[in-house]
């Protein structure tokens, strides 16, 4: 019994945090105010990006808050049922990710995950995500890669997280895979970006470059 008690705030925390992910707010706000489905616009991605190149700015604004909205309430939620357990937090932060990244709701074909990598880390480590977003505007204005500076970011990330929190909790296994892994999937999610970057092809964010094809822009 005593071991169930244990593992029910795990258990209860990582399944909200994964249907929350899973809620794909950029394809249902499309479907809803332009009757088209983002998946078969632009890049196919249902993140912000594509929502803000298909459905207008407004609605790609209103979407990326929404997918970091639901990614802090996913932690949020693990650090109230859980109160002081660090290591339910963070496993609740990978679910969040997770569940964009592989919605249910879609055939588990969704966004990059980088909206919602932004919410679990604003609450896990917020000076950490003022260190990653640091990084970002430093890389983008020396090169004008969107994709490029969201993925050097994001890979700074473990350094960041692991330095801030390690001055108030012991670094644990948990935190080690959740650090790391987060940003691993995402980077992974760009491998196009990737090859592209290597070809020489990626796009450089022009400003009024707007509903172009866009397919060198980092997607959320």
């Amino acid at each position: 019994m005593a071991y169930t008690l244990t593992m029910n705030p795990w258990t209860v925390s990582i399944s909200i945090a994964y249907l929350l992910g899973s809620i794909p707010f950029g394809y249902l706000l499309v479907r809803l105010f332009r009757q088209k489905d983002v998946r078969e616009q632009g890049s196919g991605n249902i993140g912000a990006t594509n929502v803000a190149r298909s459905g207008g700015t407004k609605l790609g604004v209103v979407t990326l808050l929404l997918d970091i909205g639901k990614a802090v309430a996913a932690v949020m939620i693990a650090r109230h049922l859980a109160p002081g357990v660090y290591d339910v937090q963070v496993a609740a932060a990978v679910a969040a990710v997770v569940g964009h990244v592989f919605p249910v709701w879609l055939g588990f074909r969704g966004g990059k995950g980088v909206a919602s990598a932004l919410g679990v880390f604003l609450v896990l480590t917020w000076p950490s995500t003022v260190g990653i977003l640091l990084v970002f505007a430093a890389v983008f204005a020396l090169t004008r890669y969107v994709s490029l500076a969201s993925i050097v970011g994001l890979a700074t990330f473990p350094l960041f997280g692991f330095y801030f929190v390690a001055q108030h909790t012991p670094i644990t296994p948990m935190m080690k895979f959740g650090f790391l892994f987060i940003p691993l999937l995402i980077i992974l999610k760009h491998h196009g970006n990737i090859r592209r970057l290597m070809n020489g092809t990626e796009s450089r964010f022009r400003v009024g470059s707007g509903s172009g094809t866009g397919t060198g822009e980092a997607e959320a």
